[in-house]
């Protein structure tokens, strides 16, 4: 009977166990975008997950949407990762970055006064986030598809950085509603053109952002990251169940590393028609804990469980799940903020 703590290919990687280590934002990152010590010193401590996917990390200027978080455009940024990529492989971890656009979930004062871009103008609902004082999102810039193809290169230049930086793989992050999502969803995407209108259409930019990764990586080490039903950001879509099924077959025929999906398991969620059309690594999100994800493996709905908040705050949460241990809880208020407070100081079981 599998188990969470058996070894699993991924792609052209072979893991040592079913425990992945979700990307979260954390906006610990230092002047200029620049991954810190004290990062280097939070992912070392959770090397023991399977595979960590590092948090959302912009692929250039224009990508950006929250304060403090890590970019991988500029040298700078690419040696500030590779100390943590070092540091975690002489723990003999692996660890891919998530490569990231936020499109529309952005704000002019993030961007140097330039407006966000999107697939079509049509503004995020809500306000933006961690930004004083509070203020809506601004109505974007639909692209252009010279644009388009401008940020497709950022994307690959990312990816080269990314393997400069001493990555195992990218992750495209393709939910939560920011650019790629945006693209994906009809209720944020009505555009006339090739980018526009029929699910394959609205899925080209997706794809022709995984090919621009696997031109430096190949598909093998080539991740994607989806939430099938999601509403963040205002995301709607018309047909998800159609969309998402096209979205999996054309993965299915790159046979990408993994396909991560966030959503929560129900008897109607739409991870379950991907699993039906996509043969390769499946990775859940989502409310995950011990019990269901032993249940999600044994049952075979799913191949590997990632967890978030579990392992902010219990940085040995691979130990404390094989020896069934209790967990640390987690502090809110120290999610989005600055220091080893909340982030680097949760006890290990040899330090409790």
């Amino acid at each position: 009977m599998v188990t969470l703590f058996e070894p699993l290919n991924v792609g052209d990687l072979c893991i040592e166990n079913r425990i992945i280590m979700a990307p979260m934002t954390r906006t610990r990152a230092t002047q200029g975008r620049v991954p810190s010590d004290l990062m280097r010193n939070y992912y070392c401590q959770r090397a023991s997950a399977g595979l960590i996917i590092a948090e959302a990390t912009a692929i250039s200027p224009q990508a950006v949407g929250y304060l403090n978080s890590p970019g991988i455009w500029c040298s700078a940024q690419v040696e500030g990762w590779k100390n943590i990529t070092q540091a975690v492989h002489n723990k003999h971890g692996r660890i891919f970055l998530q490569l990231w656009h936020v499109g529309r979930v952005s704000d002019p004062e993030l961007l140097s006064g330039q407006i966000p871009v999107a697939p079509s103008a049509i503004a995020c609902e809500g306000q933006v986030s961690l930004l004083q004082p509070p203020r809506d999102y601004v109505v974007p810039r639909a692209l252009s598809q010279a644009s388009i193809t401008d940020i497709i290169k950022d994307y690959k230049h990312a990816a080269q950085n990314a393997m400069a930086a001493g990555f195992d793989g990218v992750e495209i992050h393709a939910a939560n509603g920011y650019l790629v999502d945006q693209f994906l969803n009809d209720s944020s995407n009505q555009r006339q053109d090739d980018y526009g209108g029929s699910i394959p259409n609205r899925a080209r930019f997706l794809f022709e952002v995984v090919d621009a990764c696997a031109e430096v990586w190949g598909h093998g080490r080539v991740g994607v990251h989806l939430s099938p039903r999601g509403t963040y950001h205002s995301m709607q879509d018309s047909a998800p169940a159609s969309l998402f099924t096209h979205i999996a077959n054309e993965l299915e025929q790159r046979q990408v590393a993994f396909v991560f999906c966030r959503e929560n398991d129900h008897s109607h969620d739409i991870t379950r028609i991907i699993r039906q059309a996509y043969t390769g690594t499946l990775i859940v999100n989502e409310q995950y804990n011990f019990e269901r994800a032993t249940q999600t493996i044994q049952s075979g709905r799913a191949d590997a469980v990632a967890f978030g908040r579990p392992f902010i705050a219990n940085p040995d949460l691979v130990e404390r799940f094989r020896n069934r241990l209790a967990l640390n809880r987690t502090d809110p208020d120290t999610y989005y903020a600055d220091g080893p407070r909340g982030y680097t100081d949760y006890p290990s079981i040899a330090q409790s």
